[in-house]
């Protein structure tokens, strides 16, 4: 779920002049002062580089209540030039046209998508046709079509590596006497890592499901009760006034610590968060080749559900390989022992969905809807990253079971 906050948008700004770091300052209605911006990543190409002002025609109030005023996390997909169908008809006829079971008229247009995830407020979405745009003075640097590929790819990783470690933090910072993290101290075993993982995935899903059921505005309430049930089905004792004190000081350090990474950027960590690992590289390009492939060769027909066998393959390769981003990109391999752990855990999950994508090229083999030596092609590129996840499975277990780097 997604906070969708574009009606109440008055006026607003995006700056993605420095290289890496998106800023901003976003005015909503009924509001004096405006929400602050401080993202790491870069815009779409047509923005990267650039300074954009945008106004809203006609904004509305909404409930902003829970908004955060400064807006900390990382870029999702940020653009002035997604196409969408824009109606020629005022918005309240649309359902006429519904109800008479006739197309209504439209035309393309491009539209500004601002999607970020924050720390407080998770996905963050602004989206809208009918805003007033203008770039301000001139890029200080250009965006290669390459490089805008090479981007869209580092934030999709980073963004699954960015929510995946706000809910660990939520359910460990939890836990009693968790006034540092555990991998601080000593390197998390396997098991743990495990334990830890399937428990942060299982609160997740907890988390998704009611926000379905009783909205974004209720995130708060549900965290904390499902954190509750968490302990409670655990066994884990309640903390004490102590601990929740020491875990709030422990927070506000972090937050202490990226703001300082945030104000002076290292060029060698920037250099460290920019690497891309070989494997996760081959999976990445694998994921584009296959999905452009079922685009051009009509691999997918229009009613197709989720449960096609070519839309399993391109999804279980396309998850497999943002898995594997999050899990081996910006760090120097091999890594330390502090997050082998982690890894691994995150590992298995990417070869779980490569076994997926397997299962599903053998159904794709057996109703022929792909020609049978591209899947043949195919099937040796999967088993490839297949074997080479393995073999940095087991070189991460034995880095743990040596005890030293």
């Amino acid at each position: 779920m997604a906070w969708r906050i574009d009606e109440a948008v008055v006026r607003g700004e995006i700056d993605n002049r420095v290289r890496g770091r998106v800023t901003g300052r976003i005015w909503f209605h009924g509001q004096t002062q405006p929400v602050e911006l401080e993202l790491a990543g870069n815009c779409w190409r047509d923005l990267a580089g650039r300074r954009l002002e945008f106004d809203n025609p006609q904004p509305k109030a909404g409930d902003l209540g829970k908004f955060a005023p400064k807006q900390k996390g990382c870029v999702g997909d940020m653009t002035a030039s997604r196409k969408v169908k824009i109606p020629d008809i005022p918005m309240d006829q649309i359902g006429e046209y519904y109800a008479a079971r006739k197309p209504w008229p439209w035309h393309w247009g491009n539209s500004l998508y601002l999607e970020w995830f924050s720390e407080r407020n998770g996905r963050v979405v602004i989206e809208s046709a009918a805003f007033n745009l203008k770039i301000v003075g001139e890029p200080a640097w250009e965006m290669s079509a390459q490089d805008e590929t090479e981007q869209r790819r580092a934030n999709g990783a980073a963004l699954t590596g960015f929510m995946d470690r706000l809910v660990e933090a939520a359910a460990a910072s939890d836990q009693p006497g968790a006034n540092t993290p555990e991998w601080a101290e000593n390197p998390q075993a396997e098991e743990e890592a495990e334990f830890q993982q399937a428990r942060s995935d299982r609160l997740a899903d907890r988390i998704e499901l009611r926000l379905r059921r009783e909205g974004e505005d209720a995130y708060e309430k549900i965290l904390a009760e499902e954190l509750k049930r968490m302990r409670h089905e655990c066994g884990d004792p309640e903390p004490t006034p102590e601990q929740l004190a020491r875990n709030a000081e422990w927070i506000e350090e972090m937050n202490r610590a990226a703001d300082e990474i945030l104000a002076n950027p290292d060029p060698e960590l920037e250099k460290e968060l920019a690497m891309v690992h070989p494997v996760a590289e081959r999976a990445f390009e694998l994921s584009m080749r296959i999905r452009r492939e079922a685009e051009d060769g009509g691999w997918v027909p229009g009613n197709a559900t989720q449960e096609h066998p070519v839309v399993e393959l391109v999804d279980s390769i396309t998850f497999a390989g943002v898995k594997l981003a999050g899990s081996l990109n910006g760090h120097e391999w091999p890594p330390e022992r502090e997050i082998c752990a982690s890894i691994i855990v995150r590992l298995k999950r990417a070869r779980g969905r490569l076994d997926d994508a397997l299962q599903a090229l053998e159904c794709c083999r057996e109703q022929r809807l792909i020609d049978a030596a591209r899947l043949k092609v195919m099937r040796g590129e999967i088993e490839g990253l297949v074997h080479e996840t393995d073999e940095l499975i087991t070189e991460l277990r034995a880095r743990l079971a040596r005890g030293c780097d």
